[in-house]
């Protein structure tokens, strides 16, 4: 259990010290290998931090770039709200998951796409209890799919 604490602890600072090289740019570029001997760990570690907390739900575009260290180039999506809310509802498929769809909204509430009242509505209607009248996940996923673009065409 404590390994597993720290694997994310140092997950969290990984990511947070991707997310400090945005501050004057909406994109960058790294060595995945000179970022790996920087935190001294795997560079899996760097991998998982990059597949699992910069991806498209949450904004950004990654490139990778195989030899050399492997680059990577990382691109926060700026958009306007009708862009941004085009973007995710393209993006949606026919099936949904909570997790995903909390990623989403929460990634639209961060950049102020949604406020936090039309997060908290989209949320509390794709939720697991909302959807709890339904036992089969594929369907639960198909519903809150449905549900969860439904409502997001409201605020375009």
């Amino acid at each position: 259990m404590e390994r597993n604490d720290d694997t994310m602890k140092m997950s969290d600072t990984i990511e947070n010290f991707i997310r400090e090289l945005f501050v004057d740019d909406n994109s960058i570029e790294l060595k995945r290998n000179e970022l790996a001997m920087y935190f001294n760990c795997v560079p899996s570690q760097i991998n998982y931090v990059i597949q699992t907390r910069f991806t498209t739900e949450r904004g950004y575009i990654v490139e990778s770039r195989r030899g050399g260290g492997g680059h990577i180039k990382i691109t926060r999506v700026a958009m306007n709200t009708n862009e941004a809310l085009r973007h995710v509802l393209s993006n949606v498929g026919d099936s949904l998951d909570v997790m995903t769809a909390e990623a989403i909204i929460n990634n639209l509430f961060v950049n102020e796409v949604l406020n936090s009242e039309q997060a908290k509505l989209i949320l509390t209607a794709c939720s697991n209890n909302a959807l709890s009248p339904v036992s089969d996940g594929f369907l639960k996923n198909k519903i809150r799919a449905s549900i969860f673009k439904n409502l997001l065409l409201m605020f375009i």
